[in-house]
């Protein structure tokens, strides 16, 4: 990967304030020549707050030449606080959207730069695989850049120590899995004597975007991912069987007090802590499992923690992702002119770069990580989650940009995770309403959803019963569901014309 001069010096530079041998509080930073670019950017927070001045965000900062004023927002706060900021007019000058609605209708309505006429410029930004752009686009164009991840992420991470003590085996059916979370609840796995453990912890998201989890356990019994298409009509995954099937499975865990009844109310940041304080053993999810296995070990040191593939009875099987966490935009409100949009594509572009990809991957050279000749070794863990992790959640990170830097050598437990997620792609199943458009889902789509997850969760509850739920469908049919299926099908014949 070719690095012009100018970020060649860069390199030197940053290698010269961070390699040990000179501060990291920002102090060697040049007082002649023109300012930083101050950059103000929206960001989710998942897990600790990172310390302020911290050396990732200064090595950042050093080589895109830029001025850094991060708002880190927990991620169940994150919708809710940005549009506030919309309504107010008070974004920073980057954000990071997710591709809903609500956020489609404020794109439509001119509120952000397009993007995709500009990257031609941009050596990374404009060979990003086009699936990657494809599945962000908004009427064929392109407002963002993603924060590219992997298409297929979901594993099945567990208390090996608890599975073994309790002749417990990985979950395939959905018997299995009531059977799994309830002898982790009811059967003292922890051997302290008392009921105080859960097998599953859900939190407040627990059934909405990619991460949902009655999506991921439904398609992988044979469901489809969010849209079922069948000669031509689509259906979506809640009018399915197996759908139905898994919002009774947890319906069953519930009533039994099997899982957190308060799961309706707290955070994905609350509910992490159950499970890094070795109080839950079993859980869906998309990150690495050597990071809850790091934080476990601080409260229970004997705990040995495992990662399988998702799957049902046909065998590995788990709904396809966007290949992204969401992108980043470029308000108009904040962002006057078109010079500036350019300065910020650069700095975006600039996190592609090797040095970048170091710095957002594994952190700074005998900080975070020792460089061993023919690998590199992460040195500190605990000061990885703290100062590294913040910004490889936040910041696009690719594994086909990072083969240029020196590989890290990493625990078994987490190379078996990254291998599954390299396998993964064979199994997975696309939505196949991803990135076809549709005015109702637009203009209603958030109403729509809205009626559907709190029908899930009264339904999960014994708030409704099936009759209940069944009128819940009714409802969400006629105020829009039934016309956003008919607009679908439209656009999904149009494209397969094409």
């Amino acid at each position: 990967m070719k690095i012009n001069l100018c970020r060649g010096a860069a390199i030197l530079m940053l290698t010269a304030v961070l390699a040990g041998c000179g501060p990291v509080d920002g102090s060697s930073r040049q007082s002649a020549g023109p300012a930083p670019f101050h950059l103000s950017i929206g960001a989710t927070l998942i897990g600790e707050l990172p310390p302020n001045n911290n050396a990732v965000e200064q090595a950042i900062e050093a080589y895109t030449d830029t001025e850094l004023q991060i708002d880190w927002i927990p991620m169940s706060a994150y919708d809710d606080k940005l549009r506030l900021m919309i309504a107010a007019g008070e974004l920073p000058k980057l954000v990071k959207l997710g591709y809903t609605p609500d956020y489609i209708s404020t794109i439509k309505a001119g509120q952000f730069w397009e993007l995709g006429p500009l990257l031609k410029d941009y050596p990374h930004l404009s060979v990003l695989d086009s699936e990657y752009y494809s599945n962000i686009s908004v009427e064929g164009r392109i407002y963002g850049i993603p924060i590219v991840r992997d298409l297929g992420r979901a594993t099945i991470q567990y208390r090996k120590d608890w599975f073994d003590k309790l002749g417990l085996k990985v979950p395939v059916t959905l018997e299995d899995w009531y059977t799994v979370v309830r002898a982790m609840t009811l059967e003292d796995p922890d051997g302290n004597g008392k009921q105080d453990t859960y097998g599953m912890v859900l939190d407040k998201r627990y059934n909405q975007d990619a991460s949902s989890m009655l999506t991921r356990i439904s398609v992988s019994q044979g469901g489809p991912n969010k849209w079922l298409v069948e000669n031509g009509k689509f259906t979506p995954e809640f009018l399915t069987g197996t759908f139905y099937e898994t919002m009774q499975l947890f319906r069953r865990l519930y009533a039994e007090k099997l899982i957190n009844s308060d799961f309706v109310v707290i955070d994905n940041n609350e509910a992490s802590r159950i499970y890094d304080s070795g109080r839950a053993g079993i859980q869906i999810s998309g990150g690495n499992v050597q990071s809850w296995m790091d934080k476990l070990i601080k409260t229970v040191p004997d705990a040995k923690v495992d990662v399988a593939f998702l799957a049902g009875p046909a065998g590995s099987r788990l709904p396809g992702e966007p290949g992204n966490a969401g992108f980043f935009a470029v308000p108009k409100d904040s962002v006057k002119t078109l010079e500036e949009v350019k300065q910020i594509l650069d700095f975006l572009d600039k996190l592609f770069d090797p040095p970048m990809q170091t710095v957002i991957t594994r952190g700074i050279e005998d900080r975070h990580w020792s460089d061993r000749g023919d690998y590199a070794e992460i040195t500190d863990r605990t000061l990885d989650l703290r100062e590294v992790k913040p910004y490889r959640d936040l910041l696009p990170n690719l594994a086909e940009y990072q083969r240029s830097i020196k590989p890290v050598r990493q625990p078994e437990l987490y190379q078996k995770n990254q291998q599954i997620g390299k396998m993964n792609r064979e199994y997975t199943v696309e939505n196949p309403a991803l990135t076809l458009e549709s005015d109702t889902y637009t203009e209603r789509g958030k109403d729509l959803e809205t009626i559907i997850l709190d029908a899930q969760t009264k339904f999960i509850m014994g708030m409704i019963d099936e009759e209940g739920w069944q009128a819940e469908l009714a409802r969400w049919k006629a105020a829009g569901g039934n016309q956003m299926c008919l607009e679908y099908e439209l656009a999904y014949r149009s494209r397969a014309a094409e």
